[in-house]
């Protein structure tokens, strides 16, 4: 399964999710490709020093090259090979939904995936039920930027239960 994470900077909280699946993917076996985008990203710009921390303390997470990170525009071509476009805030959903709707049909919030994704049905199943549910901002996971460096280690605390809800939630 092709994983896209969007965030807005792609700097923290759609990096922090990624490296949480593809850990949980590897884990399980699981065949998931997992790349990280920003919707206003600067390319090329490493992950943040506070969410490199805050992954350091998911311990679960062992050892990772967060150093490899560099931040991306979401684009086109990301979003044609996803099966899935994970987004941090409803706000991420309604641009891709703005951007192109065709491409940006395989996009969902994340958490209100999580919460409402029928279990035992196929992924392209499960984000239809949830799309059809519209977008709840409510849901939105909070972005740390600019907070110290507890919210970081909120946000990373956060993503680790919604990815590892995630992984029980898809098949």
């Amino acid at each position: 399964m092709k994983i896209v994470t969007l965030g807005t900077a792609n700097v923290a909280r759609s990096v922090m999710l990624a490296y949480m699946l593809a850990t949980l993917g590897d884990a399980e076996g699981r065949d998931w490709r997992v790349r990280s985008a920003g919707t206003t990203a600067v390319e090329n710009l490493a992950l943040s020093k506070a969410a490199w921390s805050a992954l350091e303390r998911v311990g679960e997470l062992g050892e990772q090259r967060y150093g490899a990170h560099r931040s991306h525009q979401i684009n086109g071509a990301d979003l044609a090979e996803a099966d899935v476009v994970l987004a941090m805030e409803a706000s991420h959903v309604r641009f891709l939904q703005s951007w192109d709707e065709r491409l940006g049909a395989r996009s969902v919030h994340f958490a209100q995936f999580v919460r409402s994704a029928p279990l035992d049905e196929s992924l392209a199943v499960q984000i239809d039920v949830v799309r059809a549910l519209g977008l709840d901002d409510t849901l939105d996971v909070l972005d740390p930027a600019n907070g110290d460096q507890a919210n970081y280690e909120r946000c990373a605390g956060e993503l680790w239960e919604l990815a590892q809800a995630f992984a029980v939630v898809v098949l």
